[in-house]
């Protein structure tokens, strides 16, 4: 059996001390239950996170919302480490809301589109990010779907995709099927100076890579938990810049939207100038907790760190992809685009039988398209990897 001889080079570079010093390995018991591949899909905690959870549901239990100024204490930091991650200028430029679908269409409505604008993103898209965008074609919205795989320059594409009508550029960072990243700053640059506003879904970067909304001139950020920041589903950090807050029409009203929300006897109830105007109801106490105790653990670990590991896991299965026989890589590994993401197909052998094969040998992936999706996450560094590269290599030899 092939060890997969790039790959092995690599590994040989990170020392298991070293990988120890690195990473709280005891926080992700995943690690003791077959090899776990599927981040950008649907994440498993982390035990801090776990255990944040199970506190909360047994403090509510015994005594209630007593402590709910504490709770109201958490989700102040929650907003602070959130701003910190991003690098936004204020805890007031963060909103939780319940998902990126959520967060995407509190852009898409707010917007007040004329008949003749147009918006501009990738050919592509994972729904959420394609369907909210599309439903506005009735108001006379033309939406410019851009092949950026047929080409090496996809920022060039999308930008020259733009021009006096454009109102919005919508981009993912990181591409859900293949894992493309896209050099956010060229594209935030490009919107500053034809006035164009710039959205980012980050769900599949966010937690696995550094991200800065201010270096890259972003105006909307969207980013569910349940993906690279290891959190549940049901929660997401919507990030609206302050200059742009008010260009958004609310469609929805709530108790929460204010300022001092729990003063429910006032006669006027205007909107919040931060991003808590986009709040509209009860908000998830419980998963602050967990999406307060992810974020933790990642900011503890750095995400300077986590994104060299990460980038190691996509480096090293790459080459080792490369090295298998019968295999194909979706998208050769380039540094400059790389996130936690790699895909590959089989040349012969049935997708769904190779995909099938995986699972029975207990390592978790997905199908996305007509290829396989691997995702692991930085806690992953080292001997798990080349524990998936032997796997793939049996199971495509006997598929």
């Amino acid at each position: 059996m092939s060890q997969c001889l790039h790959y092995i080079g690599m590994i040989k570079t990170t020392s298991a001390d070293t990988v120890t010093a690195a990473i709280p390995i005891d926080e992700f018991p995943i690690l003791e239950h077959g090899l776990y591949a599927n981040h950008a899909a649907i994440a498993p905690w982390p035990r801090v996170t776990a255990h944040a959870v199970a506190e909360f549901a047994l403090e509510n239990s015994e005594i209630g919302p007593e402590k709910y100024s504490h709770w109201l204490l958490r989700e102040t930091h929650t907003r602070k480490k959130l701003a910190t991650l991003i690098n936004a200028v204020s805890a007031n430029d963060i909103a939780l809301l319940k998902n990126t679908t959520e967060c995407i269409c509190t852009v898409a409505n707010g917007i007040d589109w004329r008949s003749g604008d147009n918006l501009v993103l990738p050919a592509g898209e994972f729904p959420s990010n394609r369907l909210p965008w599309l439903a506005l074609q009735h108001l006379g919205v033309e939406v410019r779907e851009v092949d950026i795989r047929s080409t090496t320059e996809p920022e060039k594409a999308l930008i020259e995709r733009m021009d006096e009508r454009t109102r919005l550029l919508s981009v993912s960072a990181v591409q859900w099927t293949d894992g493309l990243r896209l050099r956010l700053e060229i594209l935030g640059h490009a919107c500053q100076q034809n006035k164009v506003l710039f959205f980012v879904d980050a769900i599949q970067q966010l937690g696995a890579m550094q991200l800065d909304v201010q270096a890259c001139g972003i105006d909307f950020l969207a980013a569910d938990g349940h993906k690279w920041l290891l959190a549940p589903e049901g929660i997401a950090v919507f990030y609206c810049r302050q200059n742009v807050r008010e260009q958004l029409q609310l469609k929805q009203q709530g108790w929460r939207m204010v300022d001092e929300p729990y003063q429910f006897n006032r006669e006027h109830w205007q909107p919040s100038s931060t991003a808590t105007r986009f709040e509209a109801g009860s908000p998830n106490m419980l998963g602050q907790a967990a999406l307060h105790a992810s974020v933790s653990l990642l900011q503890q670990v750095g995400m300077r760190q986590v994104e060299a590991f990460v980038t190691a896991n996509s480096q090293a299965l790459s080459a080792g992809l490369s090295d298998i026989t019968g295999l194909e890589l979706l998208r050769p590994f380039d540094l400059q685009r790389a996130s936690g993401i790699v895909s590959f197909k089989p040349l012969k052998p049935d997708l769904v039988k190779v995909h099938q094969g995986l699972t029975h040998r207990q390592l978790s992936c997905a199908v996305r398209g007509d290829a396989i999706r691997l995702s692991p996450h930085f806690y992953q560094v080292g001997k798990p990897l080349l524990e998936m590269l032997n796997i793939i290599e049996d199971v495509v030899k006997i598929v």
